[in-house]
């Protein structure tokens, strides 16, 4: 990814000091996805290393990784599968439950949403500690699936997200990083 691009979405970004509690500095991607070029920057850049590689599904986490998530499935010309937070889905669903930095909390998916084998890359807007992405493969792991990459449009390094997920065997994309929480 060359400068002119970073620089495009680090400008999209918004920061909210203080934000959802003090000492946060927020990184707030709404402003992203408001501006037509940044947003179809983002969306080309996370598709690239796949386009032709055969991703069967992409699954985005609630709710950012919906809106980016679609946007690359239809580049891909791949599904979306919804991962959503316990309760949401009106299906049968499978469950798991992850680490927040506060507590524990489940998420799931429809039970027939990705077959066991399926080719499948995470999506969501940010890494930060990573309990909820890591939750997430867990989960598209556990129904069998073949979990190609996590990617996210921005990456919180100093808080060791990406760590977790690499952990897992599963490769990690980001478009940029911010130092700091």
């Amino acid at each position: 990814m060359d400068a002119t691009v970073e620089q495009t979405l680090r400008d999209a970004i918004r920061t909210i000091p203080d934000y959802p509690k003090p000492g946060i500095l927020f990184r707030d991607i709404t402003t992203l996805l408001n501006q037509p070029r940044a947003f179809r920057r983002a969306v080309d850049e996370l598709v690239h290393p796949y386009s032709g590689t055969g991703i069967e599904q992409v699954a985005g986490i609630e709710a950012r990784g919906f809106i980016l998530g679609g946007a690359i499935a239809h580049q891909l010309s791949a599904g979306f599968v919804p991962i959503r937070k316990k309760g949401k889905l009106p299906h049968e669903t499978v469950r798991i439950a992850y680490s927040l930095e506060y507590g524990v909390d489940e998420m799931e998916i429809h039970r027939d949403a990705v077959r066991a084998g399926e080719k499948v890359i995470l999506v969501d807007d940010l890494i930060a500690t990573g309990g909820t992405a890591e939750g997430a493969v867990k989960l598209l792991q556990q129904m069998g699936a073949n979990v190609i990459a996590a990617c996210f449009v921005i990456d919180l390094p100093d808080l060791g997200g990406r760590k977790k997920i690499e952990a897992l065997g599963v490769p990690v994309r980001t478009l940029i990083a911010f130092e700091g929480h």
